[in-house]
């Protein structure tokens, strides 16, 4: 697998969107923190989803997650993605984006990356182990984010 990309624009600049589920019952939702690497011998992919989040349930329940980027014209829907829950509505209906099922979960026709994942590990990020500056910004009356090790099994490009 060989995978050429500036990573950093990726998730910081041009958000993404972190699936989880099958075809007939799935999430997701906009990221832009992540990040990928070697960890265990393998390629990795590491996401970041707040306990509350709706995608957090589909997360926890499947073994398998994708992560997909997208061309600049995307951006507005991924800013809708990000911002409306699914659980109350069907925000991907109304994205006008396209489901499309891979090995092991979804992603969408007009991704121009996909990454399909495994999941290894999951751990919740402990405030009382963050600088106060980044609690203080980030969780104060906030739910927590879990931590995602994936590793990238695939790699779907257009």
């Amino acid at each position: 697998m060989k995978l050429k990309t500036d990573i950093f624009e990726q998730f910081d600049r041009k958000w993404g969107l972190l699936t989880a589920g099958e075809k007939d019952q799935f999430n997701t939702m906009t990221i832009s923190w992540g990040g990928l690497g070697t960890l265990w011998n393998k390629p990795v992919a590491t996401v970041y989803v707040r306990t509350s989040r709706y995608t957090h349930e589909f997360m926890d329940a499947q073994d398998y997650f994708t992560i997909s980027f997208y061309p600049d014209e995307v951006k507005p829907i991924l800013g809708v993605l990000g911002s409306k829950s699914g659980r109350e509505m069907d925000k991907v209906n109304r994205s006008g984006l396209t489901p499309k099922e891979v090995e092991h979960s979804v992603t969408f026709e007009e991704a121009s990356l996909t990454l399909v994942c495994k999941k290894l590990f999951r751990q919740e990020l402990d405030v009382k182990n963050m600088t106060p500056e980044i609690a203080d910004s980030f969780y104060s009356g906030d739910a927590p984010h879990d931590m995602y090790i994936g590793e990238v099994v695939d790699i779907l490009e257009k």
